[in-house]
Order: structure tokens, then sequence, then C-alpha cells
């Protein structure tokens, strides 16, 4: 990574708030900061009205996979990976926003599910490790004639 060599131009964002790239919108390139800090000119920043709105919620509708073609609808550019989201078309956006108690459900699902799916992917991720370390036992057996293969008397008696 690089250091700039100014701060001209950057953001302030807090924890919270709605942090969104303008050149990257179209692919999905935003989130809700999980901290405070300070963005690049490239990022604008959106502060959700917390009588309204969960931040929690707002992370979790602007990553579902049908929130870039939404992005993508009020983007501006004359070429499909050149798009940027301006404030005004951020502002033509339509978020649900259901009332508190909804939006936390919708949250406690997300992460249940999310867990589920995490305790799912290191399962996976330690049977392809035992299957690794299998193989290359298998392996060191054929190499060293202790595997019978073929019904074929290994070398060693």
């Amino acid at each position: 990574m690089f250091e700039a060599e100014t701060t001209e131009g950057y953001k302030l964002c807090y924890t919270g708030d709605l942090v969104i790239n303008t050149m990257w919108a179209w692919m999905g390139a935003m989130g809700v900061a999980p901290i405070d800090g300070i963005v690049s000119p490239s990022y604008n920043v959106y502060t959700p009205s917390s009588s309204l709105v969960d931040p929690n919620y707002i992370d979790a509708i602007v990553r579902i996979p049908v929130f870039p073609q939404e992005v993508i609808r009020y983007s501006k550019g004359v070429w499909s990976s050149r798009l940027r989201l301006y404030p005004e078309g951020f502002f033509e956006i339509w978020f649900p926003v259901p009332p508190f108690p909804e939006q936390h459900a919708i949250i406690a699902h997300i992460k249940k599910e999310t867990a589920k799916l995490d305790a799912l992917k290191q399962a996976a991720e330690r049977t392809i490790g035992l299957l690794k370390e299998r193989r290359a036992a298998l392996i060191a057996a054929a190499v060293t004639g202790n595997l019978n293969i073929g019904g074929e008397k290994p070398y060693a008696e």
C-alpha cells in the first residue's frame, strides 16, 4: 500500500456511517464504518438517521447482491466500468426501512445464518486438510512400495 502525500479532500467518517466508493459502488464497494476514521476523496460518507434505521441493517441491505444493480440504475458514466455514484444518484435509491424490531430481527437472522455458514466453512477446511494429509500418505506409501495396488504384493516382505 502507499500513503497519500496529503489528506486534502479526505472526509471524516464515524462509526455507523455508510461509506461508498464513488467509482466502485457499482461493484458493491460500500459498507458501514465499524470505527471512526477518514476516507479518501474517492468516497462519499452518509450518516443514517439513528431515529429511523440501525446502521447494521443498512450494512446488511447494501450487501445484498441485488443492491449494486440499484446503484447502477442511478450512477452516471459513459461506460459500464466507469460508472460513478454521486450523492444526487444515491439519494434516488429506495431503502426499505421497517420498524426497529423488524430491523433487529433481520440482523439477528443474518448473524445466525452467517454463523452456520462459517461453521460449515471451517468444517470443510478441516476436511480438506485431512484429505490432503491422507493423499500425501497414500502417495508416500505407493512410492515406497508399501501400498498393495491391484492385488500385487508390496516389495517389502
